[in-house]
């Protein structure tokens, strides 16, 4: 499996933006760990890459081959400096703030509050009911 030409093109064209260079970057390769049998415990797939100057680190090791995971890794320094230099929350930080906001409890005073609320409503629609006249 190999990354399309037009994804290589764009991740080059963002480092450019943000002044990443090859030069900048420090590569090297260590064995990966987890699924993939012996090609995982015969070659170094895993790629830890390091911007010297910003002194970030990615390490990935999400494919089985070399190549991907030096893409993945990329890509992933990239989200990451660009997170640094314009203080924004990525997509993934975003979903896992959402899902910890669903998980967390609600306060005694919150759950007191939509309690209420619900009477209210269920007051307020049994007041529309029919009248029997007799």
């Amino acid at each position: 499996m190999t990354v399309s030409q037009t994804k290589h093109t764009a991740l080059a064209e963002k480092m450019q933006k943000l002044g990443i260079k090859d030069a900048d970057l420090l590569e090297s390769f260590v064995r990966s760990s987890g699924p993939g049998g012996q090609n995982v415990n015969k070659v170094s797939t895993c790629v830890v890459l390091k911007h010297i100057p910003s002194g970030l680190e990615v390490k990935c090791q999400a494919d089985r081959s070399q190549s991907m995971n030096r893409f993945f890794a990329r890509r992933i320094l990239v989200e990451k400096l660009e997170q640094r230099i314009f203080k924004k929350k990525s997509e993934a930080e975003k979903k896992r703030w959402k899902i910890k906001k669903q998980k967390k409890r609600r306060s005694r005073r919150a759950k007191e509050r939509m309690l209420e609320n619900k009477h209210y409503h269920s007051e307020k629609k049994s007041l529309r009911k029919a009248v029997k006249l007799d």
